[in-house]
């Protein structure tokens, strides 16, 4: 997805005036859909397209990460129809019973999505009942291939002391731990202690290589040549680059540590326009639509069929994510990861 920091776009203006907040009575429109969404998501073209085919006009509102629309919709807010969370939150509001059952009879182009995208989310959404995939990102390291040479292809590049400096880790506490965790061979929901132990152990030899924990601007420090190794979101650092710096780009799907996101639409169960929702879950999984949504976002086509349509090389392969986990719900040991967390940050 694109996690876009520090803009506002006019579209959440709109939703906001007409989306209710609390218990407030809704006006019902079956000609208006309403999709709460990450920044930049879905191409302007799609919503314009769906509104020429149907009549139904999309507004939408943006959230900028999933703490932020799911505490909005705990606090009340209501009128949203679509919601697209990452699949940990997709998981969490399964378990709070936030969600309305899809009726997949309702979306005749559900057969194209990969069937082994489905199997990784029925983990938690068994039958894939509550969630409709939309596109597969992935955290990856970026290596400027002009300065960095003979690199493994993990996070033990950060073990690197020639590239002191040089590097930065995301100034996220579920991304790094994760990551640790992974490349320590635990999965991402342990719960062990020792697990803990010997992540911050290995995030302490990462740590004394970076210039800093960076969330904000590890895409453009990374195009201006300060920084040569960084963690982040492909498509942040992909829009940064020149055409000529892309050639000296490597997008690394970690072998070891990886964690990879499916965020989906998922329907609401104080859904107004439920109907509405569906035709537009259909409407997005149609493969000439889907191959311009990969392409607009330079992700691999989670759509089998509009695979052949896509014209853009994408950031990485399906194949890249085999050894890379589903990003999951790891509520319950929070508090943990805090303690160690905070520790590892202490001083840095």
């Amino acid at each position: 997805m694109f996690k876009s920091f520090s803009k506002i776009f006019l579209a959440g203006t709109i939703a906001m005036a007409t989306v209710s907040c609390g218990g407030n009575k809704q006006e019902i429109n079956s000609n208006i859909l309403h999709v709460y969404s990450w920044a930049e998501y879905i191409p302007t073209e799609v919503f314009e397209g769906f509104e020429k085919e149907t009549g139904i006009k999309v507004v939408e509102d943006i959230y900028s990460t999933n703490e932020e629309m799911f505490t909005k919709l705990k606090a009340g807010a209501t009128g949203y129809d679509l919601v697209m969370p990452s699949p940990d939150y997709v998981e969490i509001m399964i378990k709070e019973q936030m969600l309305d059952k899809i009726d997949k009879t309702k979306i005749s182009t559900f057969e194209n999505i990969d069937k082994d995208m489905l199997e990784k989310l029925a983990v938690f959404d068994a039958n894939n009942d509550y969630s409709v995939p939309y596109t597969v990102s992935s955290t990856l390291i970026a290596v400027n291939t002009k300065y960095v040479k003979d690199y493994p292809r993990d996070y033990s590049i950060y073990e690197r002391e020639d590239l002191k400096g040089k590097m930065s880790l995301l100034d996220d506490m579920r991304e790094v731990m994760g990551a640790a965790l992974g490349m320590c061979g635990y999965p991402q929901d342990v719960a062990d202690e020792k697990a803990f132990k010997e992540a911050e152990a290995k995030i302490n030899s990462w740590k004394k290589n970076i210039a800093k924990f960076d969330s904000e601007s590890f895409g453009k420090n990374f195009a201006s040549g300060d920084f040569w190794v960084v963690q982040g979101y492909g498509e942040n650092i992909y829009m940064e680059l020149t055409d000529e710096q892309k050639k000296t780009t490597d997008f690394i799907i970690p072998e070891k540590g990886g964690i990879f996101s499916l965020d989906s639409f998922v329907i609401l169960k104080t859904a107004p326009n439920k109907e509405a929702a569906h035709k537009f879950m259909e409407y997005i999984h149609k493969p000439e639509v889907y191959a311009m949504i990969a392409d607009y976002l330079v992700v691999p086509s989670i759509n089998v069929p509009a695979r052949e349509l896509t014209k853009e090389k994408p950031l990485f392969q399906m194949e890249d994510l085999k050894n890379s986990q589903l990003l999951r719900d790891t509520t319950a040991t929070l508090p943990m990861q805090n303690r160690y967390w905070e520790k590892i940050k202490g001083g840095f």
